[in-house]
């Protein structure tokens, strides 16, 4: 079966988050059949597939997710997002950027590869999941925590990401920062607005150091990530009365960071701005996932090398985006890098691939397959 017909398979597994609507199933078949040993790991409502053929080093991983968004209002498809249409060349349905078609070109590299190669070095493995476009708290983390239980480490590891702008293959993600988000209190006295001396309004004692939070040069980024960003996402504040002045501000901000900064020093430092503007306050801290980084080394060449025979591009590495599953993945495994089809359509109405592309991609990890398991025995 070509990448084509896999792929929209698929698509025809109406898979929106956290369900996985069977598309393990027939991935695991197609493995199964090639050898692999498949182990269903299900935590409360998450289905999570962790798949390995062979029993030595290096072990290749290719990870990623059967669950899609939501579609958004039906009546703007085209056509149905569960039903895989082919049209001008392109494959419509939702996931097939993101990231079904990635899904089904790991799926037939490795039969290709694994023909050619039936005695091949080191593992091949696949980590999977319906939890990543959720709260992603049931899928891959929870995999990569039995792993880790069982002391079993990956040496490398491709996501299927969508990366690319214009071309598939002339961009892969080689690290994402961080996100780290504060939910901020700002206490004050309520009073009537017309006797301000009786209140204290936490929304004007909040401003100068909202100001400076602003201002802050975080640091300065490095080789691979652009300077750390802090942004406020939600200011809420008043009883919805104009005559109140409030009681309390609440502030929700979010740091997108890089490996040139820590969790601890950003929490230091806001900490040390708001005592500085002596601000009566409560802040809680929640993290999703520390920054990744894989600097030039086996894996980006084998990847860059891959693309460039098969598509004549010269890749470019990148770390911008939010968060992805690598963040998780990075804990068990030193170099983990994204790359996927173009990303121009994911989570919109009549996202799609071209046809084509998949072929590219499934032929680009082949050839990355190839690369890293005969570099060693």
């Amino acid at each position: 079966m070509s990448t084509l017909e896999l792929a929209k398979q698929l698509i025809a597994c109406r898979s929106v988050t956290p369900l996985d609507e069977g598309c393990l199933d027939i991935i695991g078949a197609r493995l199964e059949s090639l050898g692999f040993t498949l182990e269903r790991l299900r935590y409360e409502n998450v289905d999570n597939l962790w798949a390995r053929r062979g029993q030595k080093h290096p072990i290749v991983c290719l990870a990623g997710h059967t669950d899609v968004v939501p579609t958004g209002p039906l009546d703007q498809w085209h056509s149905d997002p569960f039903t895989p249409v082919i049209r001008d060349g392109k494959l419509y349905g939702r996931g097939a950027a993101d990231m079904k078609g990635s899904l089904a070109a790991f799926v037939t590299s490795v039969e290709k590869f694994v023909a050619e190669h039936p005695e091949h070095d080191g593992s091949i493995a696949l980590l999977l999941t319906s939890d990543e476009e959720g709260i992603a708290v049931n899928g891959t983390v929870r995999v990569v925590d039995e792993l880790k239980l069982r002391g079993e480490k990956i040496d490398y590891c491709i996501l299927g990401e969508p990366t690319s702008s214009t071309r598939t293959g002339d961009t892969i993600k080689n690290g994402r920062r961080g996100s780290l988000s504060g939910t901020l209190t700002v206490k004050g006295v309520q009073g009537h607005i017309a006797y301000p001396h009786l209140a204290r309004n936490p929304i004007h004692l909040a401003a100068p150091a909202i100001a400076e939070l602003a201002a802050t040069v975080w640091d300065q980024g490095n080789e691979y990530f652009p300077a750390t960003s802090w942004q406020i996402s939600n200011i809420h504040g008043g009883t919805g009365a104009t005559n109140v002045i409030p009681g309390t501000v609440n502030i929700e901000f979010n740091f997108r960071f890089s490996t040139a900064s820590t969790v601890e020093g950003l929490k230091q430092r806001t900490h040390a701005i708001l005592d500085r503007h002596g601000l009566e306050y409560d802040l809680a801290w929640a993290l999703s996932g520390r920054p990744f980084l894989t600097p030039r080394g086996n894996l980006v060449d084998a990847v860059s090398n891959a693309i460039e025979q098969v598509t004549g591009i010269v890749t470019e590495l990148s770390t911008s985006g939010g968060t992805s599953d690598g963040r998780f993945i990075a804990d068990i495994c030193p170099q983990v890098i994204e790359l996927g089809p173009l990303n121009a359509t994911i989570h919109q109405l009549n996202e799609c691939v071209a046809v084509d592309d998949l072929e590219i991609l499934s032929e680009i990890y082949r050839r990355t397959l190839a690369i890293l398991l005969s570099r060693q025995s």
